[in-house]
């Protein structure tokens, strides 16, 4: 039986993307999709606003209806619509591919509560290389002393609007529980002025905006004598729809819970 798709924003860059991503993969289809209230884009065809062609499937704009329709339902809009279509999820027993940049700590357990509703994966970032390149990092850190001082360097379009990204505090997370630390004792993400010397056992974060840079991220472990560059590059955003598309495929089936992509990708 084919796993039922729904999309969140589907008429926005990422979601005709995901249309497009889904209209070629086996065994899924394109259930639905979702806009806001008065966008231009409701009604249309969602295979004709990504480009290949009439799915018979219509831009719609309430939630409930999505959530009631789909096996699951794919978002990446942002943190406070996340949550509120996460409660759908557990009302409607849907379940959701979180891809949503920017949530707080306090938010990320706001979904995590609905996972005891539903079966819900989420990912600060969804493309399948970055998502190894945690589970090396975790693995690099837990293997070297603090004599390797541990930086985490990303680079995005000058339109994101935050900062680090959801992916360069992922990376730190893997860094910290590498090392049996708590990322939020010793992050230092501001340096400006005279700051001094750099404190032993910090995990440091430096941001890059410009240009239309889809995403760069490196963690370099330096020491003296050597440095240990590990590092991603996304030159489109189809490997975050093709990641998100895999996600809602292992879904089918899976017991109510809170998942990320290393679930999906079997390195637990």
């Amino acid at each position: 039986m084919s796993n039922k798709i729904g999309i969140v924003g589907c008429a926005g860059r990422m979601g005709r993307m995901l249309t497009e991503v889904i209209g070629r993969t086996e065994n899924c289809t394109v259930s639905g999709g979702t806009e806001l209230p008065g966008s231009p884009d409701l009604n249309k065809d969602l295979g004709e606003l990504a480009g290949i062609g009439s799915l018979g499937v219509k831009v719609g704009d309430n939630p409930k209806t999505l959530f009631s329709s789909c096996d699951v339902v794919i978002d990446f809009s942002v943190p406070t619509a996340t949550l509120n279509h996460a409660k759908l999820a557990a009302e409607t027993g849907c379940s959701l591919v979180v891809g949503t940049t920017g949530m707080t700590n306090e938010q990320v357990a706001e979904l995590e509560t609905a996972g005891s509703k539903t079966s819900i994966v989420f990912a600060r970032n969804m493309s399948l290389g970055v998502n190894l390149l945690m589970s090396i990092v975790e693995q690099v850190a837990a293997s070297l002393d603090e004599d390797y001082d541990i930086e985490v360097v990303e680079m995005h379009h000058r339109y994101k609007i935050d900062s680090p990204s959801g992916t360069a505090l992922a990376l730190g997370e893997a860094a910290a529980s590498g090392r049996g630390v708590d990322l939020d004792k010793v992050a230092d993400k501001v340096r400006d002025g005279i700051i001094g010397a750099r404190k032993r056992g910090d995990i440091g974060f430096a941001t890059l905006r410009g240009g239309d840079v889809v995403g760069d991220h490196s963690v370099i472990f330096a020491a003296d004598g050597e440095r240990i560059e590990l590092g991603h590059k996304a030159t489109n955003r189809e490997v975050f729809a093709r990641g998100a598309v895999k996600a809602a495929n292992w879904l089918e089936g899976k017991p109510n819970g809170f998942y990320d992509m290393r679930d999906v990708l079997g390195l637990k």
